[in-house]
């Protein structure tokens, strides 16, 4: 599907960043994984296309062994995606899986990462990616403890440390409209967007170090938003942006 939109604004923001030679990380993040399906087969040929690795956010509870096999290229790699994805939240709260205090929260976790551990050895990047992005204070400080190097949600991150031993690495381009039923977001708002959080960046409003991150939904999507996604990586790829694979920086976070 080609789409028919303007870059020039994002291109002209990636022009800035080579002409002050600033290095520009950028990683990807995909969530809700539970076995193979058309759609993952379709995710990973895209990243093979892009040579551009994607963080496979894995329901442990829900977790085919099968995808052990399906990772083992190395193009899609493993991160805990909280237990179950099922809602906690109390009555009336935008929904959280782990945003909430209450009983079990790290035994739940602990459980995902050993779950993965035994699916994908190896393979497993130890981040975790609390459903909803929504996660509760005192777990988050607890969560090195249980093994864990790192921790993904949405917006640019205050601090590199969410906690002692655990570093924060979140995704901050969403190209679906969830508040709207699905779909894309109109292309044009989401590029102006991107810009906006390049621009702060630049500008040292924002982390400069932390990988910009698309984050994406396989089983989800329609034409269009296969197209974007596609289109939003390829042009940023092209216009200097450096891919980030997360497992390879073992404890060394960026």
């Amino acid at each position: 599907m080609q789409m028919r939109v303007d870059w020039s604004p994002l291109d002209a923001e990636l022009a800035i960043w080579r002409a002050e030679r600033l290095d520009l990380p950028i990683w990807w993040r995909d969530d809700d994984a539970t076995g193979q399906t058309p759609a993952l087969a379709r995710l990973q040929g895209l990243a093979e296309k892009l040579a551009m690795p994607v963080h496979l956010a894995v329901i442990p509870k829900h977790a085919d062994a099968s995808l052990a096999a399906v990772c083992a290229s190395g193009i899609l790699i493993p991160v805990v995606h909280g237990w179950a994805h099922e809602n906690h939240a109390p009555a009336g709260a935008k929904k959280a899986e782990f945003g909430n205090a209450r009983k079990g929260l790290e035994e739940e976790a602990a459980a995902g990462l050993a779950r993965l551990e035994a699916i994908f050895d190896e393979q497993l990047c130890r981040i975790f990616v609390p459903p909803w992005n929504r996660i509760d204070a005192g777990l988050t400080t607890r969560l090195a403890d249980l093994g864990y190097l790192g921790v993904s949600t949405f917006t640019p991150r205050r601090d590199r440390w969410a906690a002692p031993g655990l570093v924060q690495i979140n995704t901050h381009i969403d190209p679906i409209d969830w508040r709207g039923g699905g779909g894309l977001v109109p292309a044009e708002r989401q590029i102006i967007n991107i810009v906006n959080i390049l621009r702060d960046r630049r500008h040292g409003n924002t982390d400069r170090a932390e990988p910009l991150g698309l984050l994406t939904h396989h089983l989800v999507h329609d034409a269009a938003i296969w197209a974007f996604s596609e289109a939003c990586l390829g042009r940023l790829l092209e216009g200097g942006a450096r891919p980030v694979d997360l497992r390879s920086c073992g404890a060394a976070l960026p």
